[in-house]
């Protein structure tokens, strides 16, 4: 054992109980996934190179070609910083703020859509102006309820495996914030967060009955939705057939699909593609896969998919082991950024390949975006501490009952501790 983890060891066991202090940061090394570590380090490396890539078109025009890269690269060392401070937390700190993060959450979602508060752009008033930054409250949001709802499960555990009102409580919360996204709209970050939100429920031991009907009537309101917005209902007969109007509806997907195609196996080189040069609109941000795949062909797509595959599974690895650490909020939680990251990406990556209707959604630790990425990289630092806590909890040496002599009498048939057992006299004969 290095003599890192030794001293953590030994600190650990002199602590006593649970939390009842932070973990030192010169003791987490020893105690991280180092796979997830290395998927997400991995991504968001990536990231950088591609959004430098496929924004240098769009950045040329405005005098600097590195613009979007250069913010890019600010963004994700403040996310970093941000991953730090968040990684030095207590997980019982979160739990015990769960409320109030949600209270933070649905504020957020009612402030963006006052009028003279929130910034549109392209007819979607998503962001909040803070100064050199716009923040993308849905971002936020997700990873706040999602802390709420892991929170809930440990205390009304019970009641939502067994009772109907205990399962529709939490999701009422969830449909509540999903009726604030629509209308500003945001129809992707409505359907990922519902869609974890169901996730963690399930996970949690709702009922499978009551789990399927919530997901029969969320589909059936999606659809009547679609059917009564124009511009929704043109996005899904654009995504069944793009070529029957490349110039318009199906402009994006077609422009994408090209892209892919133009990749083949290993791609046309890094730097070498030409869809983004303004063919394919948003190349840095919501179609920057397409652009990974024209450049770094089958190769690079299979690679990132893959590294996606890493961060989820010890998502669910590092949920299982908290739970066997007795750590339930860690469990749920972890079980939660898990599904969301899984989601996220596959509904981002399904749109650039044409497998599912256009969303407004980034690729997580990847697109271009401060907003995204700081949350994204908040999120994963939440699920490295989840991983730390569940590690020292099963390497903390068991506690022995307390024995302590001004508290015990001795028993009356055990001899003094400090003195031997006198002898009996031995009588001699003869006097």
């Amino acid at each position: 054992m290095s003599g890192a983890a030794v001293i953590a060891n030994q600190n650990v066991a002199a602590k006593g109980a649970k939390g009842a202090a932070p973990v030192h940061a010169s003791w987490l090394p020893p105690f991280l996934d180092g796979w997830l570590l290395g998927a997400v380090l991995a991504l968001l490396g990536l990231g950088l190179v591609m959004v430098a890539s496929a924004s240098i078109g769009i950045a040329d025009r405005a005098g600097d070609p590195l613009h979007y890269a250069e913010r890019q690269l600010i963004y994700a060392v403040m996310g970093l910083a941000a991953a730090w401070v968040v990684l030095q937390s207590r997980l019982a700190q979160w739990e015990r703020a769960g409320a109030v993060l949600l209270f933070i959450a649905l504020l957020m979602l009612v402030a963006v859509l006052v009028p003279g508060i929130g910034r549109t752009v392209n007819g979607a008033t998503r962001w909040l102006p803070l100064g050199a930054i716009n923040l993308q409250v849905s971002e936020l949001a997700k990873l706040f309820i999602l802390v709420y709802l892991a929170g809930y499960l440990v205390r009304r555990g019970e009641e939502v495996c067994t009772t109907v009102k205990g399962f529709l409580k939490p999701m009422a919360v969830v449909l509540a914030a999903g009726s604030l996204l629509m209308v500003e709209p945001d129809f992707g970050a409505t359907a990922v967060l519902i869609a974890t939100a169901l996730g963690m429920m399930f996970l949690g031991g709702a009922r499978l009955w009551l789990f399927g009907l919530l997901v029969a009537a969320v589909s059936g309101l999606g659809a009547l939705l679609a059917i009564t917005s124009p511009y929704r209902m043109a996005r899904i007969t654009g995504f069944l057939d793009p070529w029957a109007d490349p110039f318009d509806s199906g402009f994006q997907l077609t422009q994408a699909l090209i892209a892919i195609g133009r990749g083949e196996w290993f791609g046309v080189g890094l730097g070498g593609s030409v869809q983004k040069l303004f063919y394919l609109p948003e190349a840095h941000t919501d179609f920057l896969f397409s652009v990974l795949a024209e450049e770094l062909g089958m190769a690079g797509m299979v690679a990132v998919i893959a590294l996606f595959g890493v961060v989820v599974w010890r998502a669910f690895t590092i949920a299982r082991q908290a739970e066997a650490a007795g750590d339930r909020f860690g469990s749920h939680l972890a079980h939660g950024i898990g599904l969301w990251i899984g989601m996220q990406a596959f509904v981002n990556m399904g749109v650039n390949m044409g497998i599912l209707p256009t969303k407004g959604l980034t690729l997580p630790l990847m697109s271009y975006g401060g907003s995204s990425l700081i949350v994204m990289c908040v999120a994963l630092a939440l699920l490295l501490r989840i991983g730390v806590e569940a590690r020292l909890e099963v390497r903390r040496p068991a506690k022995k009952a307390p024995s302590s002599p001004s508290r015990r009498a001795p028993a009356k048939s055990a001899p003094a501790a400090d003195h031997p057992p006198r002898k009996a006299p031995v009588r001699r004969a003869g006097r």
